[in-house]
């Protein structure tokens, strides 16, 4: 058994990771591929470098292998006639997360990215049983680490957790090296880091050592932002990857329009985030955000939907001349070209007025609760401000670690803004303390001392406490993120929400012919996940009616 499977929930799913074709599957693929062959010792992928796709051996034996965090080849997989190479990343072209030998003559069949996809649409039989092997592949990288960049730091670093949570909420492994433990990590850091502030350090699959990086900067050095251009004119450029963004994003390409997605730092927006949603249609037992929002990331992909993460909605230019595309400006300097824009950028939580909060974010101050910022929290207390079904969710999975969490919440109690199910729930779980009419009046700590202290403030009883807390968890009420459209002609309301209706055939049309609002940012709206993924199913039928009839002198479909 390779270490990359060596978890239980994996060893059960071997057959579906690694399923062998028939000699029938294979040929039904021969039309979406080309022969290729290798000698002993080529390779057919390098970790670092844009994937080739899938290679389906028709004969000889390929070995795959990751690098561990000392850069050592650990065996992940082997394949011979019948099975075939690839995860995740054969579906976008992007940079291989694995290094795949041939270890004697190989002929193998390759299906590069758009084939690929080609073939999963075309062939629903062989395409399930495809996809669902990539996606567990991926999964298996993830939990053993291989194929990502090499974290070195201390694990309780909250720098080290803002990192490793920008790579789990985008799906992609990384390994961690902790100084205090590993020797080579000890030495490593002496070499590179030789003040605290360059920690924590990432180590690129090319080898190159960043510094305490950005969340861009470690997204360059891992190949997230490669792909196509954007000098493409497209039908559908949405800006949000969140469950609306991402809904829209799948039935639009689903219908065959040349779409492109983006976010400023993951898919799956604040429902990401979530720990367990489970008053979701269809999921009794309930399902984290992550990984429902991953499977709808995965499925746009396999419809050809360009997926541009991170980046930032800049300006949008709301005045083009008739006919002509919008031009949408990028935090890179880039611009998109598209026939129409779907404005689903959600809203962001709001900060308390509260002295030294900026500074802390990352650093104590948390907008989610994943499994990473948990183990910064484990047998501690912690607070949590917000009394919405996302504060609920979150309450309820902290007190799994934490050994004390305070539910801070402005108002008179829970009834008006939570469901019942986790009212409920939090009712009977013993360590979680919900403090009506409180807020947050005060934080101590530095940036690089993080969160050492909390003070909050009866508003019935004036009286403040202030306790030993080092995590602070926040998910107030949101604001919308529509500062990109300044200067634009969409109308907004008083607090900043986008209009839609003016048009009474098209509901989430904006006052700006061929721009539509989706999801948390457009006023009115529910705010919940599945109104959200509603509305990003919905708007493509308006796109497409919108497209028959607006004035173009471009091609219907996007070149």
């Amino acid at each position: 058994m390779y270490a990359a499977y060596e978890s239980a929930a994996l060893k059960t799913r071997l057959g579906q990771a690694f399923p062998k074709l028939d000699d029938t599957e294979i040929e039904r693929m021969r039309r979406f591929g080309i022969v290729r062959r290798f000698g002993p010792g080529e390779k057919l992928y390098e970790t670092g470098k844009p994937s080739a796709g899938v290679y389906v051996l028709l004969s000889g034996n390929v070995r795959i292998t990751g690098r561990d965090a000392h850069g050592q080849d650990v065996g992940v997989s082997e394949h011979t006639r019948g099975s075939f190479t690839g995860e995740l990343s054969a579906l976008s072209g992007r940079r291989a997360l694995v290094d795949g030998v041939a270890m004697e003559d190989v002929e193998a069949l390759l299906l590069d990215a758009s084939h690929l996809r080609s073939l999963l649409i075309a062939d629903a039989a062989v395409g399930e049983k495809v996809t669902r092997a990539l996606i567990l592949r991926r999964v298996a990288l993830i939990e053993s680490g291989f194929g990502g960049p090499v974290l070195v730091g201390a694990s309780t670093s909250p720098e080290l957790a803002r990192l490793q949570g920008f790579l789990r909420r985008n799906g992609i492994p990384s390994l961690l090296l902790d100084p205090a433990s590993d020797p080579d990590a000890h030495a490593f850091v002496e070499r590179y880091a030789p003040s605290p502030h360059d920690l924590p350090l990432a180590i690129c699959p090319d080898g190159t050592v960043l510094r305490n990086p950005t969340e861009e900067e470690l997204a360059r050095c891992i190949g997230m932002a490669d792909g196509e251009a954007a000098d493409r004119i497209y039908d559908v450029a949405i800006v949000g990857a969140g469950p609306a963004g991402l809904a829209a994003a799948v039935y639009a390409g689903s219908e065959g329009l040349s779409v492109v997605t983006l976010d400023a730092r993951a898919f799956g927006g604040q429902a990401g985030a979530s720990a367990r949603i489970e008053n979701y249609f269809g999921f009794p037992t309930g399902i984290s955000g992550i990984a429902l929002t991953a499977r709808a990331y995965t499925q746009a992909e396999k419809f050809g939907v360009r997926m541009m993460i991170p980046v930032e909605a800049k300006r949008l230019a709301c005045d083009p001349t008739p006919g002509e595309p919008f031009a949408l400006e990028l935090s890179d300097d880039r611009a998109i070209r598209a026939r129409s824009i779907v404005v689903a950028s959600g809203a962001r939580y709001r900060r308390p007025a509260c002295a030294n909060l900026r500074e802390m974010e990352g650093h104590g101050v948390w907008y989610w609760a994943s499994p990473i910022e948990a183990r910064l929290a484990s047998g501690q207390e912690v607070a949590l401000v917000g009394g919405g079904n996302s504060a609920g969710q979150a309450a309820v999975f902290l007190s799994a670690h934490a050994s004390k969490v305070w539910m801070l919440v402005r108002g008179e109690g829970l009834a008006v803004s939570m469901s019942r199910y986790l009212i409920d729930r939090i009712a009977a779980t013993p360590n979680i303390e919900v403090l009506t009419r409180t807020q947050i009046v005060g934080l101590e700590g530095t940036p690089g001392t993080g969160v050492e202290s909390v003070t909050w403030r009866n508003g019935a009883t004036a009286r403040e406490e202030t306790r030993a807390i080092r995590n602070v968890f926040l998910f107030l009420g949101a604001d919308p993120a529509t500062a990109w459209l300044e200067g634009c002609d969409v109308e907004l309301d008083a607090h900043g929400f986008v209009k839609t209706g003016v048009d009474p055939r098209a509901p989430l049309a904006t006052t700006v012919p061929g721009v539509f609002a989706i999801g948390d940012v457009r006023s009115g709206s529910v705010k919940r996940v599945g109104g959200a993924i509603g509305e990003g199913a919905n708007v493509v039928a308006q796109i497409h009616s919108w497209m028959a009839t607006a004035p173009r002198s471009i091609a219907t479909t996007a070149s």
